[in-house]
């Protein structure tokens, strides 16, 4: 924890990838500044996504999901509990890397972070909401019951003005509902995501489950092209 934001606050550093439970920098020698607004100057770098670096994403997601999926969903919503609660805790160090890599005020970076929780909180009482009617004898011996089932590998994609709000409309109900999850946040604002991505982890969420890769329209063009990326979702403009 405490090295990821050591990293996104010294200058020149590279923000990279998680993939598989792990950071990692991937194939890519591409690079981008990732500026600070308030003063104008790189604070940082950012490693941007080939395609094979989008491929082991989704392979380490694809691995992953057997396991996730048949893990019961009262579980999974254990898991998000505990990532609410790390949220909680860590709060202010979100709205931070928000100011620092996205320019907005420290107060609105901390209203932005508990949108996002709430969709959390939300997340958390998806066993609920994945209960199915069963009809005995509907007609003829005929029995009739509902089964709701994960897709496999999603994906989001997600702009540069809510770095952590717009994501985590995505992946919480994702995760609860038994889906494992590639994020591509924007370039411009790239490290709240991998605070997320550890956060999860230190919850107890099993690796592979959410990676995160950096990246611009050579990331957003492998995931849309994926043939194991079941769902995407996006916002943003064109």
């Amino acid at each position: 924890m405490e090295d990821i934001l050591a990293e996104a606050s010294a200058v020149q550093t590279t923000v990279g990838h998680f993939i598989g439970g792990r950071q990692t920098r991937g194939a890519s020698q591409r690079l981008a500044d990732i500026y600070n607004p308030a003063i104008g100057e790189v604070a940082a770098r950012v490693a941007l996504a080939t395609a094979q670096d989008v491929a082991d994403a989704v392979a380490a997601a694809k691995a992953a999901f057997p396991a996730w999926a048949e893990t019961p969903p009262l579980r999974r919503a254990r898991i998000l509990f505990k990532f609410k609660e790390l949220l909680d805790q860590h709060h202010d160090d979100l709205a931070a890397l928000i100011t620092r890599e996205h320019g907005k005020v420290f107060s609105d970076a901390r209203g932005e972070v508990t949108r996002g929780i709430e969709v959390v909180e939300f997340a958390c009482g998806i066993p609920n909401l994945l209960k199915t009617d069963f009809t005995d004898n509907i007609g003829g011996g005929i029995d009739n019951w509902n089964l709701r089932q994960p897709l496999g590998v999603v994906a989001g994609i997600t702009p540069f003005n809510f770095p952590v709000m717009v994501p985590m409309w995505m992946f919480p109900v994702a995760l609860a509902c038994g889906n494992t999850f590639v994020l591509k946040p924007s370039e411009r604002d790239p490290s709240p995501s991998l605070l997320i991505a550890d956060l999860l982890r230190q919850a107890g969420l099993p690796d592979g489950v959410f990676n995160v890769v950096q990246g611009d329209k050579e990331a957003v063009d492998a995931l849309l092209a994926h043939p194991d990326v079941q769902a995407l979702s996006f916002v943003g403009s064109t």
